[in-house]
């Protein structure tokens, strides 16, 4: 009984940490992409649209960021059971697109769910907007087009193609990514100039309206490393239980990262769910040690131990 119930929990873990692969997208959000005019992807039974502002050059403390370090906006949809969706998003806004979004999305039946900053010392400054919404896939993507449609639109032609092309410019990877990667004890996806590393919360079981909300969701936490080995930045977002804040603050102020929003995604959800942004810059090494100590105060790494613990008895 006892070796019985090991094997469950095994392929219990081994089911929350399986690989995503891409699928084929369902009609009704190929209807989405259509309607949008954008490209998607769906993996985990999850649409995700990227947003990314290509058309901004942003500089953090004067160092030159490029857009996948944080400025690439998204929306998700997952299915919620009887043709609805649950959707959710995060909108990388300038200042002044921040209330003609907010209307946008609040007169067509949207909610905004969170505004806040990521960055300290930006420029131009940045603000992020979650959405949510419920309904059905198509009226969905109808309600939330008018607000994009106010994404770099008193932007000049002549800077948004610049800024574009410095963008498309920033390629190269100086980074070690094998180092980064043996630090934090989890791989991540080059970008560009931008090695990523995202960590879903697969020990956190959270639904909405019957849908699972995965880290395709949103609901991961992540650090985003540019630059070189020995003159690196990061930039990330820790997603925690109420009870994990303290001990992922303790350990990313030990080790001199900056702590620059603490606040929730999601409103109404249980259990509830913090997201912390972080930033800093030293040697690459160095900045994913202060991931990983972060991490490994929350349930992440305790899922993961417990997996391994049951691997090898």
């Amino acid at each position: 009984m006892k070796f019985a119930c090991v094997i469950a929990v095994t392929l219990m873990f081994m089911g929350m940490t399986r690989p995503v692969r891409a699928q084929e997208i369902p009609q009704r959000y190929r209807d989405v992409l259509s309607e949008l005019g954008k490209k998607g992807d769906y993996k985990d039974r999850v649409l995700k649209v990227g947003l990314p502002r290509n058309d901004l050059k942003v500089t953090v403390a004067g160092v030159e960021t490029p857009t996948p370090f944080g400025f690439g906006g998204w929306v998700a949809m997952t299915s919620g059971g009887h043709g609805m969706e649950v959707m959710m998003g995060d909108l990388v806004l300038l200042q002044e697109e921040v209330n003609p979004v907010m209307s946008a999305l609040l007169d067509n039946g949207l909610e905004v769910t969170a505004l806040h900053n990521h960055f300290f010392w930006d420029e131009p400054h940045i603000y992020y907007m979650h959405v949510h919404g419920h309904g059905r896939a198509t009226e969905l993507a109808r309600k939330l087009k008018p607000a994009l449609g106010f994404l770099g639109k008193e932007l000049p032609p002549e800077t948004k193609q610049k800024n574009m092309q410095l963008n498309a410019s920033q390629t190269e990877m100086r980074l070690d990514t094998s180092l980064i990667a043996g630090v934090v004890k989890h791989k991540g996806e080059r970008n560009g100039s931008v090695y990523k590393i995202t960590i879903g919360r697969d020990d956190i079981r959270l639904r909405e309206m019957g849908a699972l909300i995965n880290a395709r969701m949103g609901l991961n936490s992540w650090a985003a490393f540019t630059g070189s080995n020995d003159s690196a930045a990061v930039a990330g977002d820790i997603a925690m239980l109420e009870g994990e804040v303290t001990p992922v603050l303790k350990a990313l102020r030990a080790h001199a990262l900056n702590v620059v929003a603490i606040h929730h995604h999601m409103t109404g959800s249980r259990p509830m769910i913090i997201f912390l942004h972080y930033w800093g810059t030293g040697h690459a090494d160095q900045l994913a040690a202060g991931f990983k100590a972060a991490i490994d105060q929350t349930g992440i790494r305790r899922a993961q131990r417990t997996r391994h613990s049951m691997q090898h008895r």
